[in-house]
């Protein structure tokens, strides 16, 4: 099966740690992209409860990640890391396929897909 995202194997240690913490154990991480932002699209991290017939089922690290097949062409070769530096840490998404992004680095558009841009505050 094709693997639409790659979630690393840092960025997985830190969304078990957030499952426990939120009583998520057993759930699904869900990648998704959404409209808006001032680039069109923006990305979503979430978890699940349940994985519909809409959703391809992938498992890296231990977890279970759901995508959408809407949004599998758009994240196809996209890269969930966690990085820590000096000010914290936090997610990083890597999407080969955007094309343009915003300067607050969370919106994006890909060229198949513009999205629904948005002004930034």
């Amino acid at each position: 099966m094709k693997q639409y995202v790659e979630v690393t194997e840092a960025a997985a240690y830190h969304v078990k740690q957030m499952m426990v913490h939120n009583e998520e154990e057993g759930s699904f991480l869900r990648v998704a992209v959404n409209g808006g932002g001032c680039s069109g699209l923006t990305y979503g991290l979430g978890f699940e409860q349940e994985q519909t017939e809409d959703d391809f089922l992938l498992e890296q690290h231990g977890i279970q990640i759901v995508v959408s097949k809407e949004d599998a062409a758009i994240l196809d070769g996209t890269k969930v890391d966690y990085k820590e530096s000096l000010m914290g840490g936090g997610f990083t998404i890597e999407n080969p396929n955007a094309i343009a992004s915003c300067g607050c680095g969370t919106s994006f558009r890909t060229a198949k897909k513009e999205g629904t841009p948005q002004s930034c505050d």
